[in-house]
């Protein structure tokens, strides 16, 4: 028996991936267009191949903007998924204070990042800002725009400030599908506290988590709004992010060749690491189905 197949579905996608191609698709070709080309102006290229790919790798330039990178991105996972997890574990189970709480964890999720930079960079002001004024006065010195650790840790206590609640919201909605039967056996068992969080809670938060490490790496990998509005990449180069490095390259000195290529090389690095977290995924979806 043959099967009538119905194709017209297809024309219901047709304008998702028109703009897909308009906003994605042509930005990423005129990316790689000018990777591959020289330009002094006037609309002139001339072909250079994969020189600017050669440049950027041998350049030390952006090597310490990767390892600066990939230092904020474990620094901001080694504390934000351990602090997530504990607040989602104390958090309400039901009742008015749950939805109060779920409530207060959203709120600094919808703060613009601008508006994040702006008010940590007021907040951390000796002269103007609380924080900097209180740590002053009790004679710790503390200046964000001279100082490496200061300003390094600004950054960080801000964007766990700002995404810590992104965390605690997936490892709370992973412990609110654990059935009360395994609570149940777990009480009979006379299970420890580690126990049950150990054989319980962790294994049925495993998918969530990932899910949380994989949005928490990419969105922190590719920060740039909130350190360039505190620091502008200071003092020196020391919270020059690979973002910020790109756009100081691209728009302050106007280097597009060279530019291009990086912004292609951090596209695939995030692509990659995106891709290997996927795998870790599936292969958690797979196993536990089984």
């Amino acid at each position: 028996m043959n099967k009538t197949v119905n194709q017209k579905a297809w024309f219901l996608v047709l304008p998702v991936l028109a703009l897909v191609s308009f906003s994605a698709v042509i930005p990423l070709m005129t990316v790689v267009n000018y990777s591959v080309q020289d330009s002094f102006g006037n609309n002139q290229f001339f072909w250079a191949g994969l020189e600017w790919f050669k440049e950027m790798l041998e350049s030390e330039r952006m090597w310490n903007a990767l390892w600066r990178q990939l230092a904020f991105s474990a620094i901001i996972l080694a504390i934000q998924i351990p602090l997530g997890i504990i607040v989602a574990l104390n958090m309400p189970k039901s009742g008015f204070w749950a939805s109060f709480c779920l409530v207060l964890m959203s709120l600094p999720l919808l703060i613009p990042w601008n508006v994040v930079g702006t008010i940590w960079q007021i907040f951390g002001r000796v002269d103007i800002g609380l924080l900097g004024y209180t740590l002053d006065a009790i004679g710790i010195e503390y200046n964000y725009t001279q100082n490496f650790y200061a300003a390094w840790i600004t950054v960080i206590v801000m964007d766990v400030w700002h995404w810590t609640s992104l965390v605690a919201l997936l490892a709370y909605a992973g412990l609110q599908s654990i059935p009360d039967a395994y609570y149940q056996a777990a009480k009979i068992d006379q299970a420890s506290r580690w126990a049950v969080f150990r054989y319980i809670e962790l294994p049925k938060m495993a998918g969530v988590l990932m899910i949380a490490i994989l949005l928490r790496f990419m969105d922190s990998f590719m920060i740039y709004t909130e350190p360039f509005v505190v620091t502008g990449g200071g003092p020196g180069n020391s919270t020059t992010f690979l973002s910020i490095d790109l756009v100081k390259m691209a728009l302050g000195q106007f280097d597009l060749g060279p530019a291009a290529a990086f912004s292609i090389m951090y596209f695939l690095v995030i692509l990659l690491i995106s891709w290997v977290f996927y795998t870790v995924m599936t292969n958690m979806d797979k196993r536990d189905g089984v």
